[in-house]
């Protein structure tokens, strides 16, 4: 039975962990939605990489869609789905860019290869053809020959504050079991149970 009386970001995490030990398929992935200026939401699958603060982590390249529109509105959704084991987390919150000295050591441990596709890479706009890509890759490979591939400064990590939790747990015949913690105007989990 679901202990609603627990800290939601501890149930989170037993999960998470449960997912990585199952060996599930991308237990890590995570989709996060943002919206537009124009009110359009948009959604894509990033990597969540732990929690920072009592939040949830992933990095990218600020300049892009995403970066572009959580500047305007932090306002975010992620959510988890282990398809195999009938499990679904969604976590709205509050983004905000993690801390400079945060982010650097982050890139210092990605695959050199990711480390200079993000220079390479001007994330979300237009290129002529996938050679252009690979040409400007080609040049961050000089660049860097024999020395560490900086973090770039438009590269980094975002925190997520959040503000509602929801636990879904599939069932047969879609009788679902769904466990909701919401912040409150002092900042107290308030508990619910929504029907399926």
């Amino acid at each position: 039975m679901f202990d609603l009386s627990q800290d939601p970001f501890s149930h989170l995490e037993k999960f998470h962990r449960e997912a990585r030990e199952k060996k599930l398929v991308e237990p890590d992935a995570m989709t996060l939605a943002t919206v537009g200026p124009d009110g359009q939401p948009s959604a894509r699958v990033v990597y969540y990489k732990g929690p920072v603060r009592g939040g949830l982590s992933f990095y990218t390249n600020y300049l892009g869609q995403k970066g572009r529109e959580i500047e305007a509105n932090p306002k975010v959704c992620v959510n988890f789905y282990w398809a195999e084991i009938w499990q679904q987390i969604r976590v709205y919150g509050i983004a905000e860019k993690m801390t400079r000295t945060e982010s650097e050591k982050y890139f210092a441990t990605r695959a050199r290869l990711s480390q200079l596709g993000a220079w390479a890479s001007h994330q979300s706009e237009e290129i002529p053809d996938y050679q252009f890509f690979q040409n400007k890759l080609d040049q961050y490979e000089i660049q860097f020959a024999g020395k560490d591939v900086p973090c770039p400064e438009y590269w980094g990590g975002y925190r997520i504050e959040p503000t509602r939790y929801e636990f879904w747990f599939g069932h047969e015949g879609r009788l679902h079991e769904r466990y909701v913690y919401s912040r409150d105007s002092d900042q107290s989990w308030v508990t619910s149970l929504l029907s399926p």
